[in-house]
């Protein structure tokens, strides 16, 4: 009885004294990221030297060259490049939409989504059909909306407190809505902007065409146009609304994801990820979405040098490219580790904007989440209350056939959908402690899974 207990004892001043280690080195990740941190100073480079970083652009190339560039500056291990063929859209002459209303013509903003075809040189011009849902509109059949314009106008849930649960209610209009239409003969599709926020900023983003359905020109509308259009065709359900959008799709690019490491001092083959994409959205400099989650990936391994922490496992920042319209860099960055054989045991994720920490959601099995629990304590007193299962993150997905456990970080979202996808994503939305205390609860999370693994 008495080993029993000295040997409990042992255990339990052993645990007590390792929280404590870790606790101290948590502290000191935090005191770097704030009083040295780097991330805003790369953002606003990022955003304001290269801007907008769609794939298969000249400033998704830059963009490329200078993270490869920063990390091998940062003296990372090792820092190299996965090529990756990406889709290539550009979006052309600006956009042009207007309501006529009799003999009231309105303009309106528009912005042609990712993947659309053009409406060629007349642009389109029809009657409107206003829906809310894909089930309201097959209701309608091929008689009403045969030669018309669909406008879908269902917005995202105000009442969610999650934004990002209001925006998965309500983004299938986006992805789907021209197929959909395209089906019962439609000519055009307008798309409500993803956003609960009242503006005249079109909310882009992709969309996708279906096996043999003709293919229709699409566009997101403001949500004050958007507005204006639904009370238009209630007092007119005969306006017209034309539209002409110039966009395109190049043959594919070759283009890369960035990749910078700390080698393992104990268990090198064992691989940790963080990262961000690198590409975002033509319109946008893409500073929460998704520049913040590249600056801060970089910054973890930054702060790992700084305070002289030396890994157990390898740590791998990866800048990955196509998120937006494609997922080509997060498939082939899985693709690749099978390939060689890599055993990569948890990827955190980036890719909610660079706001105040809340906590981390977490993709594995029960027992690999229970793991994670007791490290609850470590992270509350920095605002880390949301910790457990919930998504991981778009690029990081594919790993999760090679048994990796995924973490997507979660910043508060209440405002990430004012400027997701929008001209004012712009460098000063963002704030610089914000951003910096995103970097080091990212740090303290993979320093975590560091000394104790998965």
């Amino acid at each position: 009885m008495k080993k029993t207990i000295t040997l409990l004892f042992t255990v339990l001043v052993g645990y007590a004294q390792a929280q404590t280690a870790d606790s101290v080195t948590i502290r000191k990740i935090y005191d770097e990221a704030l009083a040295n941190g780097k991330s805003y100073d790369w953002l606003r480079y990022m955003t304001k030297q290269i801007g907008p970083r769609l794939s298969g652009s000249a400033g998704a190339q830059k963009a490329v060259d200078w993270t490869k560039q920063l990390m091998e500056k940062e003296g990372f291990d090792r820092v190299f490049l996965q090529d990756v063929m990406v889709p290539h859209w550009v979006r052309g002459a600006k956009e042009v939409a207007y309501i006529q209303n009799g003999k009231q013509k309105m303009t309106v903003p528009i912005a042609a989504l990712g993947g659309s075809i053009a409406t060629g040189p007349k642009g389109v011009e029809a009657g409107v059909i206003e829906v809310k849902s894909f089930p309201e509109l097959r209701a309608l059949g091929p008689d009403k909306v045969k030669g018309k314009i669909v406008f879908y106008n269902r917005p995202m849930d105000p009442t969610k407190i999650n934004t990002f649960e209001a925006y998965g209610g309500a983004v299938d209009q986006r992805a789907n809505g021209a197929t959909e239409a395209a089906k019962l003969g439609a000519v055009g599709a307008i798309v409500r902007s993803m956003t609960n926020v009242r503006d005249d900023n079109p909310h882009v983003g992709g969309m996708r065409y279906g096996t043999g359905v003709p293919l229709i020109p699409t566009a997101a509308i403001s949500t004050n146009a958007a507005d204006l259009l639904s009370k238009s065709l209630a007092e007119n359900p005969n306006l017209t609304f034309y539209f002409k959008q110039n966009c395109e799709t190049l043959p594919d690019a070759k283009s890369y994801n960035v990749v910078g490491e700390i080698k393992g001092s104990d268990k090198p083959d064992e691989i940790i990820v963080v990262g961000g994409h690198l590409d975002s959205w033509d319109l946008a400099e893409g500073a929460h979405d998704d520049g913040a989650g590249c600056v801060q990936s970089i910054e973890v391994l930054r702060i790992m040098k700084a305070l002289g922490i030396k890994p157990k496992r390898t740590i791998r920042a990866v800048m990955f490219m196509n998120e937006e319209n494609g997922l080509r860099g997060g498939v082939q960055y899985a693709d690749l580790a099978k390939k060689n054989n890599e055993k990569h045991i948890a990827a955190v994720e980036s890719d909610n904007g660079g706001f105040t920490p809340r906590g981390f959601g977490i993709v594995g099995t029960p027992d690999q989440r229970a793991k994670v629990m007791p490290w609850k304590p470590l992270l509350a007193p920095y605002g880390l209350l949301e910790i457990g299962a919930g998504g991981g993150g778009a690029d990081i997905g594919p790993l999760a056939q090679l048994g990796t456990v995924l973490f997507g970080f979660k910043p508060d979202s209440q405002r990430y959908f004012d400027y997701h996808h929008t001209t004012v994503d712009k460098f000063e939305t963002v704030s610089q402690r914000e951003l910096e205390l995103g970097a080091a609860s990212m740090a303290a999370l993979v320093y975590l899974l560091d000394q104790y693994g998965l």
